[in-house]
């Protein structure tokens, strides 16, 4: 009860030190038990006690007597020293400022920790986007090539003209130098973000959400085994990401 007035701060104090995630922060406050050396002898309620047995002994002439126990554990006889409230809070304050210390030491080493896995994945991630770019040329002649046959098997007399311009729409559609540049730039502000400083957790997770949708789309035109392993394993691997993220102030 006597903190409960500096909530407010301790509340304040965890908000400054922690931007993101949640922190459940328990202090507790044990008086010291009666009896200790905090505590003080009411000289008072003793002399109250000594004029009571002596007038119940002038009437109860063989009455027990009273033991130095019996008047210690009277109530109100020992007395807890008052608390200086201000010094308590002070007290209070100071050992959450130092646990706070703690908490963001070690979550500075995890964060280097997690630095290092993040940049790890982005590379691999890289490579794979890469890899689809390097091979989306090729992978255009085969569906070129597939359309062509498909249609002359089904089309006789389809005049060359319109059937270039019919290629043309399908292949635009299957197109996929659009994500994957996309891709490309996401992953070099994800690498640019992860060597800033300050909180970086929120644009993080907003990078991943855009490497994830552009990475689905690209799955949804993948019409090549080559491509479709490749976005596989880059959603695999994004997904790893957008796990770790969370733990990222």
């Amino acid at each position: 009860e006597e903190l409960r007035a500096a909530e407010p701060t301790f509340r304040q104090s965890i908000a400054n030190a922690v931007k993101r995630g949640r922190i459940d922060a328990i202090l507790h406050y044990q008086p010291l038990a009666s009896g200790t050396a905090d505590n003080h002898l009411d000289h008072a309620e003793v002399r109250r006690l000594a004029q009571w047995q002596a007038e119940v002994r002038s009437v109860i002439v063989d009455a027990v007597p009273l033991r130095t126990a019996d008047i210690l554990r009277w109530p109100g006889v020992l007395g807890a020293s008052s608390v200086n409230v201000d010094r308590l809070r002070e007290q209070a304050l100071e050992l959450l400022k130092k646990t706070l210390a703690a908490v963001l030491s070690n979550r500075q080493r995890e964060g280097e920790k997690l630095a290092g896995i993040l940049r790890e994945h982005l590379l691999a991630a890289r490579g794979l986007v890469q890899h689809a770019k390097k091979n989306w040329p090729a992978v255009e002649a085969h569906l070129r090539s597939r359309l062509e046959e498909r249609i002359v098997e089904f089309v006789e007399k389809l005049d060359p003209g319109r059937l270039e311009q019919e290629m043309v729409l399908l292949l635009s559609k299957a197109d996929i130098r659009e994500e994957v540049d996309r891709l490309l730039l996401h992953l070099e502000e994800s690498e640019r973000v992860l060597g800033g400083d300050g909180p970086i957790g929120r644009r993080l997770d907003f990078l991943m959400q855009e490497l994830h949708r552009e990475a689905n789309t690209l799955g949804s035109k993948s019409a090549h085994p080559t491509m479709t392993a490749a976005c596989v394993d880059l959603k695999v691997l994004i997904e790893q990401m957008r796990e770790q993220v969370q733990n990222v102030e």
